[in-house]
């Protein structure tokens, strides 16, 4: 599995940004998909998951109500729709793959990562 994630850049307080994240893999649709951060000097922490046929997600309290995980299978992508975007929401977002029916928040848990895409926020 591959992954590739997109959509990164340098925004102001409040604003919204879509990342996204290609994954090369025929068997998409069977994926719990997640997206993670790190900020410098910081952990890589959980930020939002959604299961294999988008009806279930799961968000980290700190973005609940500001970010929303989804996914198109025909397109093998996942999406993540930021707003009201903080400083301290600036970080190196990874998306994250695992074969499993279950949501999972530990990043010990997804076997699969993409490269990270890099969001600033200025205040």
């Amino acid at each position: 599995v591959q992954l590739q994630a997109s959509g990164g850049g340098l925004v102001q307080a409040g604003d919204s940004l879509m990342l996204s994240c290609a994954a090369s893999v025929r068997t998409f649709g069977r994926y719990v998909m997640g997206w993670f951060r790190q900020a410098p000097g910081k952990e890589r922490e959980f930020v939002a998951a959604i299961n294999w046929s988008g009806d279930t997600t799961r968000y980290a309290d700190s973005v609940k109500g500001r970010f929303t995980i989804s996914r198109d299978n025909a397109k093998n992508t996942v999406y993540l729709q930021m707003s009201a975007l903080k400083p301290e929401d600036a970080a190196v977002y990874y998306c994250a793959a695992a074969l499993t029916l279950t949501l999972r928040v530990l990043p010990n848990l997804y076997p699969y990562w993409g490269q990270g895409t890099l969001l600033t926020v200025s205040s």
